[in-house]
C-alpha cells in the first residue's frame, strides 16, 4: 500500500469521491444481504404455511430493493469514474512536466518506448484501480463481514462448522499474489520493450529500408514480442492453478455447510428457510474470496504501475536552480562569456573536456573545430548547463551561470543544432516556436536572412504549408535554414551554431554566412563547425582534440603554424593550392 499512500497527493483534492464511491458500495453490499432474508421468510412464512397472499409483498419488497441497489451501484461509478479520471489527469500532467525539467543526463538513457509506455499503460491500470478496485477491493472485506455476520445469527454452529475451509481459502490467494506480482512487474518491463522497438523502428525506417534489414528489425522485435507472451504465458499458468484450488476449497465448504446444515434441519435445530437463507449467504461469501484474485490482479498491476510512475516522477534532477538564483533581465546582458579551468565528464566515463579557458568579450565570434568526440558540443551544452561542470566555472558577465536561472540563462542562447528538429506544425510556427507576438514581417525577414524565404514562399501554402513529423517532407538543407531563421528570431545576447550549415551547399553556405555577419554583430557567437570557411572571420578559433585545446588564434595565425588547424586547411583546399600557379601563395588562393 506504500505505492497508494505515495499516490494519495494527486488525489487528495477529490478524496471525497472516493469515501462516496465507497459508501455507496457498501450501501449496494448490505442490501444484497435483503435477498438472502426474504427466501428465507418466502419459505417459512408463505410456501411452508401455503400462506401465499405474502408472496406479493416479498416480490415488491425485492423489486425495492433491487432499484435501491441499482441506483448505489451507479452513484459508485459515477463517483469512482470522476475520481479516476481526476487522478490520471493530475499525474498525466505531473509527468509530462517532470519530463520537461528532467536534466539532459537522464534523456542520455532513457527510452522513449519506455517512457511513453509509462504515461499511457502504467496510468490507465492506476485509474482502473483507485477508482474502481480499491472499493471493490474493501468491498469484499465488508461482503465477508456482512455476510459472516449474519450467518452467526442464524445459526452460529454452523457458521464455525462451515468457516473451517475459510483459512485456507485465504492462505491459497495471498500465496498466489506474492508470485503474480513480479510477474507483472516483467510484464510491464517487457511491454515497455516491445513498445520501444516499435517507436525507433518507426522513427528509424529511413535507415532500415536503406539498409535493408527489414528482417533483422522483425526478428528483434519478434525476440520482444515472445519475452511478453513468455510472461503473458507465466500469468496464465499461474491463474489456472490458483482457480481450481479455490473452487476445490469453496466446494468443501458447501459440503460441509449441506451436510451439516441437513442434519440439523432434520432434528429441527434450524428451519428449512435458514438452511436455504444460509445457502445463499456462504456464496455471498466464498464468491468475494473467490473474486479477490481478480481484485488482486488489478491491485498487482497498479501497484507496478505505480512504482514506474513513481520512479518517474521521483527522479533526480541533477540541474536545478539555486535556492538563491539570480534573475536575469535581457537589457542587462552583455553577453561576455568566460570559461575557468573548466573539467567535465559523462558518468564515469573519461573527461569530454578538460581544464577549458576561453574568453569570449561582447560581440566576439569564437569558433571551435575539432574531430568527432574532442569536445565541441559538450563546451556548448555545458554553457547552457544542460549539464553542471565537474570542476571550474563558466561566466556570464562575471557571474557563474550556476549561481543564475537556468530559464533566464537558456532565454539568452539561441542555438542552431546540427541535428534539426520541427515540429509537425507548420513553418511559421516552427520559426515562432516558444515566442508570441510576432509579426509575419519578423518571420520573412529571419528567413531572408537564413536563405530560407525563396522555398518556403514556393511551397503550396507557403508559410502556413504543414511539416511532417520531425520534419519530414523537406531536404536537410530546408530543415536547417528553418532552424537557422527560429534561432535569429529569438533576437538573443548569445548566439551558438553547431554546424548549423552542414546540411546546405557550399554558396548556400557562402550566402547564409554573408547574412550573419549582420546577425552577429553586437552578438556573443560560438560556431562549431568542421568547414575551415566557417570559421575564417571568428575572432579567437580554437581547436581541440580529447577535450583539451591544442590550439588557439585567428585564422591567419593557426594557418601559419603547423598544427591541426593547418593539417585541416590543407585537407580542405587541397585542391586549391594544388592548382596555384608558381609564386602565388595559398592566402591568395583561399576561397
Amino acid at each position: 500500500m506504500e505505492v497508494l499512500r505515495q499516490l494519495q497527493v494527486f488525489f487528495r483534492e477529490r478524496r471525497h469521491y472516493l469515501f462516496l464511491s465507497i459508501l455507496c458500495l457498501a450501501i449496494a453490499t448490505a442490501l444484497g444481504l435483503v435477498y438472502p432474508n426474504l427466501l428465507q421468510r418466502l419459505i417459512d412464512n408463505a410456501i411452508i404455511p401455503g400462506d401465499f397472499e405474502k408472496v406479493p409483498v416479498l416480490a415488491l419488497t425485492v423489486l425495492g430493493v433491487v432499484i435501491i441497489k441499482g441506483f448505489m451501484q451507479f452513484l459508485h461509478g459515477f463517483f469512482g469514474g470522476r475520481l479516476g479520471n481526476f487522478l490520471a489527469y493530475r499525474l498525466r500532467n505531473a509527468c509530462y512536466e517532470k519530463l520537461q525539467f528532467l536534466s539532459f543526463r537522464y534523456y542520455d538513457t532513457a527510452k522513449t518506448g519506455d517512457l511513453m509506455s509509462r504515461l499511457t499503460g502504467d496510468l490507465e491500470a492506476i485509474r482502473n484501480f483507485i477508482g474502481f478496485g480499491f472499493a471493490q477491493l474493501l468491498n469484499v472485506v465488508l461482503m465477508v463481514v456482512f455476510g459472516s455476520m449474519m450467518m452467526l445469527y442464524i445459526n452460529w454452529q454452523l457458521t464455525l462448522f462451515t468457516m473451517i475451509s475459510m483459512p485456507l481459502l485465504l492462505f491459497v490467494t495471498f500465496k498466489f499474489e506474492s508470485r503474480i506480482h513480479p510477474t507483472f512487474q516483467e510484464m510491464r518491463i517487457a511491454l515497455s520493450a516491445l513498445t520501444t522497438a516499435v517507436q525507433e523502428n518507426i522513427t528509424g525506417v529511413r535507415t532500415v529500408k536503406s539498409f535493408a534489414r527489414e528482417s533483422y528489425e522483425v526478428e528483434k522485435f519478434s525476440i520482444r514480442n515472445e519475452q511478453y507472451k513468455s510472461n503473458q504465458i507465466q500469468a496464465a499458468s499461474l491463474w489456472s492453478r490458483f482457480f481450481p484450488a479455490m473452487e476445490l476449497i469453496a466446494s468443501v465448504s458447501v459440503v460441509f455447510l449441506l451436510g451439516m446444515g441437513g442434519y440439523l434441519v432434520i432434528v429441527k435445530s434450524m428451519t428449512l428457510g435458514q438452511l436455504v437463507a444460509f445457502f445463499s449467504l456462504i456464496w455471498y461469501i466464498i464468491g468475494p474470496i473467490w473474486s479477490i484474485g481478480f481484485h488482486i490482479n488489478n491491485y498487482t498491476q497498479s501497484k507496478a504501475s505505480g512504482e514506474r510512475v513513481l520512479e518517474l516522477l521521483n527522479q533526480h534532477v541533477d540541474v536545478t536552480d539555486e535556492p538563491d538564483a539570480l534573475a536575469l533581465h535581457t537589457e542587462q546582458v552583455r553577453g561576455h562569456i568566460t570559461f575557468e579551468h573548466v573539467t567535465f565528464a559523462y558518468g564515469n566515463k573519461l573527461p569530454a573536456v578538460v581544464d577549458v579557458n576561453l574568453d569570449a568579450p561582447p560581440g566576439s565570434v569564437i569558433g571551435i573545430l575539432g574531430g568527432t568526440g574532442s569536445g565541441k558540443s559538450t563546451i556548448i551544452q555545458l554553457l547552457m548547463r544542460a549539464y553542471n561542470v565537474d570542476a571550474g566555472s563558466i561566466k556570464l558577465d562575471g557571474t557563474d551561470i550556476r549561481h543564475l536561472k537556468i530559464r533566464d540563462l537558456r532565454a539568452q542562447i539561441s542555438s542552431v543544432f546540427q541535428e534539426t528538429f520541427l515540429f509537425s506544425s507548420s513553418i511559421r510556427n516552427n520559426i515562432a516556436y516558444g515566442l508570441s507576438h510576432v509579426s509575419i514581417d519578423d518571420i520573412i525577414r529571419v528567413s531572408k536572412l537564413a536563405q530560407a524565404h525563396e522555398f518556403i514562399t514556393e511551397l503550396p501554402l507557403g508559410y502556413d504549408t504543414v511539416v511532417g513529423e520531425r520534419g519530414l517532407g523537406l531536404s536537410g538543407g530546408q530543415k536547417q535554414r528553418i532552424a537557422i531563421a527560429r534561432a535569429l528570431l529569438k533576437n538573443p545576447k548569445i548566439l551558438v551554431l553547431d554546424d548549423a550549415t552542414s546540411a546546405v551547399d557550399m554558396e548556400t553556405e557562402h550566402e547564409i554566412q554573408t547574412g550573419f555577419q549582420e546577425v552577429m554583430r553586437g552578438r556573443t557567437t560560438f560556431i562549431i563547425a568542421h568547414r575551415i570557411s566557417s570559421l575564417r572571420h571568428a575572432n579567437e578559433i580554437v581547436v581541440l582534440e580529447e577535450g583539451e585545446i591544442v590550439q588557439r588564434g585567428t585564422h591567419e595565425q593557426l594557418i601559419a603554424t603547423p598544427g591541426p588547424y593547418q593539417d585541416v586547411y590543407h585537407i580542405q583546399y587541397a585542391d586549391y593550392i594544388d592548382q596555384a600557379p608558381d609564386g602565388v601563395s595559398e592566402r591568395q588562393v583561399r576561397p
